[in-house]
């Protein structure tokens, strides 16, 4: 009996000591790859701004007038209307693909730091205009749920970055 158990053991040992395809096969089906999960928690981090920026846009449009609401629905949708730019280009793309000279275009409206700083401005500066704040609210928005459901900037070919 004390045999079966050392043998059991010893069993469990030699598959722990590990060559990445033993750890694999032990744990496949069980756990996620720590990159997978650094992924899910990202996009949940990035799920719960973009609620807070669309709950912030909602409250400045209900709060300060029709103008501030159609700010920020307006930016809210505007920083995919730059595939625009390129919209000849399109049928001969692949699929998936941004035609190139609309990427500069597409990058520069989809980075987070352009309307934080100019949301910083807003609130630093002593004139502050409603629907500008709002705008960027929703601009936010719009990024932060791009970053949540997996899309992101673009190669300089078009493609998604990983």
């Amino acid at each position: 009996m004390a045999n079966d158990v050392s043998h059991v053991w010893s069993a469990t040992r030699r598959d722990r000591r590990t060559t990445p395809e033993a750890a694999m096969a032990a744990t496949a089906g069980t756990t996620r790859t720590p990159n997978a999960t650094r992924t899910v928690l990202r996009r949940a981090a990035w799920l719960a701004l973009a609620l807070f920026w669309s709950a912030f846009a909602v409250l400045e449009g209900i709060g300060h007038g029709w103008l501030a609401g159609a700010a920020a629905l307006a930016f809210l949708v505007l920083p995919d209307l730059t595939f625009l730019v390129a919209l000849d280009d399109a049928p001969r793309m692949a699929k998936g693909q941004l035609p190139p000279r609309a990427v500069p275009y597409y990058n520069a409206m989809h980075r987070a730091l352009v309307p934080l700083a100019l949301l910083v401005a807003c609130t630093v500066l002593p004139v502050t205009w409603p629907p500008a704040v709002a705008a960027l609210c929703g601009w936010l928005a719009h990024i932060s749920y791009d970053r949540a459901f997996g899309y992101g900037l673009r190669t300089k070919e078009g493609f998604q970055r990983d």
